[in-house]
């Protein structure tokens, strides 16, 4: 399909013409009301005489030399002094706190923020992000300004694709599956990151992946997505339209997959003809990070031959920023003076791009002299500290979402005995999801039931690994450098090539197989190692051996080959081998040092970690909690997973993996009190255990405080308020393929069959009741708006948070079973009401036609106000509320936004 004749081109033509002809067939449309999900009008167009610090973007620009300019063009950007330009490194990841720069205040990830349904706590997030941003940068900026990797102020962040199915990694990353939900708690992150003054942004935020981008990771840079129009307007761009309308987005990050026949990257009906025509973008689009070098290159799109002629089409198409890794030579400023040489690209269009760069630059402060500016009050020490730890605990209460309770929560009376079994229990890893920091003071699960109950007894004991036997590191006592352990430690070699030839580079003892490998050099490494030595057994049986770290290894015990990873692709074997107490044996590890994974560790698993053990402390246990799940190194973005049920970051499967499915029913044929806490970015399926649990807790990555949140909801010191924000399937099998982008039969929007738990869903310690709920105008004309009102009361006796979810269904139409128009998080003290509003626009009662047009149809409109969907989960529970029609008389187009 020619892009001509493309979906994309069609919905770009037919919402256009809507934007100009928005009157009803049978009358002028009156002005709808204001909803808390409409949209606000778009920034003023574009004609208006260039801002301050645009004029002074242009002139620096004008100053410049093309090679000069051309070395703007990368994110790694060096300083031009005779400019007075510092070096600046644009990337840096804000996804849920400072990512990747130490020590931060680490937030629940972003699926876990969703899950709060609570925009203000979102938006108070994104202040703080924000201002830990500007400390970090207040603490490392140069002398001359200059600023180095992820320690910039251009965040790119937030990520609002729509997470369209439960098997892909980085949907951790997003909000959900819903647009509404989606773009209202974007435009709530980006506000606060950005803060209120567009002249002086605290932050600049960038909305990712634009478009049409989710999954799966295997084949995203090779990747040409065919959306329908319909698919197009109503669930992959709303919540972009809304980031950079109404949030004033100041960037956008453009994706690696082709959309329509054409790299996201280089299209100008996304880039060009969408977001700075239609939706009149006033920001810069960088690119994801290789994405132009993935134009042209013959394992991805290869849309063009050259690396020329791909930065000349993205350039041209809009995007103004280009991210690369060292060494490829696409973000080299040669191939962009060459680009320019060879005719391929205008000067002008050059000069384009780098005027919005230093525009936002100018604007950020990042030319003026360090410490001065409006933000010259945020101090170098002012991240994690108390007050953000403690915003961070309360944004962790309220994203736990109870997902089950027969009644054991809130426990009763302290327990005097916990078993605490599971692979999360005592893991950092559970709490922090991807693209994250590292907190100072992490509270595991483990730790917070230690805290919360110091009477009780706490018993814990792993039990299982999460796809394997418990693994953990191997103890530096039982290595040795000799075979009669008279000296510690392993000899440590390194090689300045992949095949461990030659003389190495450095040669060492190390106490233990681990070495880590940091910033900025990961990227360009391209080495091996080898450790070698003896390990004594501490006990006779079966071990298992891994090299942590996702990169190819190798080990050899006493010259045998147990473990052979080296082409991770193609693993040959690995296998338990049988040890002897007290016996020494030789050890070898042979281990690739590439990429990403900037650490590498020898783990074990013993013999005495079994199910027994875990089992044997539950049968003595008044209470069971057991912490399944997965952590970032099981889900995530483009990387490799040996665990069948795991593919390239993504699943194959949602159950729980089979060794934790095991265990949980083990232990809940005991028949003693159990609690599941799931630890996961990503709806999981808990077979039996669904019904066998007394309760699911939901933790998602909980951030840094999560395992104290955990142990408060558990001993009811607050009722669990969060909600679903996306559908949790009894199985894959109840989804379409993976690879298709159609939404037929995906998310609550389209899914016609019984969830495990529906989108909205979570419970509470409180009951509420829905009355009196009426329509302001019960009939009205097409393109009109109403207003929805409820009493809502708290009919328990304790202070609890209620999420009221409005719904929206049109019968008979070609449309989704019920769509979300609007919601609010109120808190009510126990026995209180209050009456409730929702301003409803014409959107909310429009379809999405085929080819893209939004219009509002003659006929009834369903409506639903509740605390989740009218639906219940498959334990039984269905949301209160209160249905009512609305009666639509007419037809009215509307714009497609």
């Amino acid at each position: 399909m020619s892009v001509l004749t493309s979906p994309l081109t069609t919905v770009l033509a037919t919402s256009l013409a809507a934007s100009l002809a928005c009157a009803s067939t049978t009358g002028v449309a009156a002005a709808p009301t204001a909803s808390p999900l409409a949209d606000a009008p778009p920034p003023a167009a574009t004609g208006a005489p260039p801002s301050p610090s645009m004029q002074r973007a242009q002139a620096l620009v004008a100053r410049m030399t093309l090679a000069e300019k051309a070395s703007q063009l990368q994110h790694e950007s060096p300083g031009i002094p005779r400019l007075g330009i510092p070096a600046y490194n644009w990337w840096s990841e804000g996804l849920h706190g400072v990512a990747r720069a130490d020590v931060a205040t680490v937030f629940p990830q972003a699926i876990g923020l969703a899950a709060t349904w609570d925009t203000p706590l979102v938006q108070r997030v994104g202040e703080v992000i924000g201002i830990e941003f500007r400390a970090k940068f207040r603490g490392t900026v140069g002398a001359d300004g200059s600023s180095g990797l992820y320690r910039g102020l251009t965040l790119w962040s937030p990520n609002v694709n729509i997470f369209r199915d439960p098997r892909w990694g980085r949907g951790q990353e997003t909000y959900g599956e819903d647009p509404a939900l989606t773009a209202r708690m974007g435009v709530a992150f980006i506000q606060g990151l950005q803060g209120p003054d567009p002249r002086h942004p605290r932050v600049s935020a960038a909305v990712k992946h634009f478009a049409v981008h989710s999954g799966p990771e295997a084949d995203r840079h090779k990747e040409d997505v065919r959306v329908s129009p319909r698919d197009l307007v109503d669930t992959y761009l709303p919540a972009f339209h809304a980031a950079v309308t109404e949030g004033r987005a100041e960037s956008v990050m453009c994706a690696y997959n082709a959309v329509d026949g054409v790299p996201a990257c280089a299209s100008e009906p996304l880039l060009r003809q969408r977001l700075r025509e239609e939706w009149k973008f006033q920001g810069h689009v960088v690119s994801d990070c290789g994405a132009v070098a993935d134009i042209h290159q013959d394992s991805a799109h290869h849309h063009v031959k050259t690396p020329e002629a791909a930065v000349a089409l993205a350039v041209r198409a809009g995007t103004d920023l280009i991210c690369d890794f060292g060494g490829n030579s696409t973000a080299s400023p040669a191939t962009t003076v060459a680009a320019v040489r060879q005719g391929l690209l205008r000067e002008a269009d050059l000069d384009r791009a780098l005027h919005r760069l230093f525009d936002v630059r100018l604007r950020l402060g990042l030319l003026d002299p360090p410490g001065q500016g409006p933000f010259a009050g945020i101090t170098a020490d002012e991240f994690d500290t108390p007050a953000h730890r403690a915003l961070n605990l309360e944004t962790a209460r309220r994203s736990l979402v109870l997902l089950k309770n027969d009644g054991l929560l809130p426990l009763k009376t302290p327990p005097r005995r916990i078993a605490v079994i599971g692979p999360n229990a005592d893991s950092v890893d559970a709490l922090v999801g991807n693209y994250n920091g590292t907190p100072s003071r992490p509270v595991t699960l483990l730790a917070g039931l230690k805290a919360r109950y110091p009477d009780a007894r706490i018993d814990f004991v792993e039990g299982t690994g999460w796809v394997a036997p418990p693994l953990e590191d191997l103890p530096a006592g039982r290595l040795c450098a000799d075979a009669a352990c008279t000296r510690p430690g392993l000899s440590f070699e390194r090689f300045a090539n992949l095949r461990l030839e030659g003389t190495p580079i450095s040669s060492t003892v190390e106490a233990q197989a681990r070495f880590r490998w940091g910033w900025p050099d990961a990227h360009d490494r391209q080495e091996s190692a080898r450790w070698s030595g003896f390990v004594r057994a501490a006990e006779s049986g079966e071990h298992l051996f891994r090299l942590k770290g996702n990169r190819g290894y190798r080990v050899w015990i006493d010259g045998e080959r147990v473990v052979d990873l080296w082409d991770i692709a193609w693993p040959t074997s690995t296998r338990g081998v049988q040890l002897e107490a007290g016996r020494t044996y030789a050890l070898r590890v042979e281990a690739l040092q590439t990429g990403w994974e900037g650490e590498q560790r020898l783990q074990w698993s013993r013999p005495g970690a079994s199910d027994e053990a875990a089992l044997a402390a539950a049968r003595e246990a008044d209470l069971v909690v057991f912490a399944s799940g997965l952590t970032w190194e099981f889900e995530g973005e483009e990387m490799t997973v040996l665990a069948p049920g795991f593919a390239s970051g993504d699943r194959t499967r949602i159950d729980l993996p089979a060794p934790q499915q095991k265990l949980l029913e083990r232990l809940a044929g005991l028949g003693r009190p159990l609690v599941l806490v799931n630890f996961s970015g990503s709806a999981m399926a808990f077979g039996a255990a669904t019904s066998q649990a007394a309760a699911i807790v939901q933790a998602w990555y909980p951030g840094g405080e999560g395992g104290q949140a955990v142990a408060e909801l558990l001993a009811g010191d607050f009722s669990p308020s969060g909600r679903l924000p996306v559908t949790f399937y009894r199985s894959a099998e109840q989804l379409p393929p993976f690879k298709e982008y159609g939404m037929q039969g995906r998310t609550y929007r389209w899914f016609k069959g019984e969830p495990l738990f529906p989108f909205g869903h979570g419970l509470g310690y409180a009951r509420f009741s829905y009355a009196q709920a009426r329509l302001a105008s019960p009939r009205v004309r097409a393109g009109q708006g109403t207003r929805l009102s409820v009493l809502l009361k708290n009919e328990s006796g304790r202070e609890a948070a209620e999420v009221v979810q409005v719904y929206a269904r049109r019968p008979g139409a070609l449309a989704p079973e019920r769509t979300l128009v609007a919601f609010r998080r109120v808190v009510l003290r126990g026995g209180e009401s209050r009456r409730l509003s929702f301003d409803l626009d014409a959107k909310a009662m429009s379809v999405v036609q085929a080819d893209g047009q939004r219009v509002v149809e003659d006929g009834p409109v369903w409506l639903w106000i509740g605390g989740g969907q009218p639906v219940p989960a498959i334990t039984g529970v269905r949301a209160p509320g209160r249905a009512l029609t609305l009666q639509v008389s007419g037809r009215a187009r509307l714009p497609a936004f």
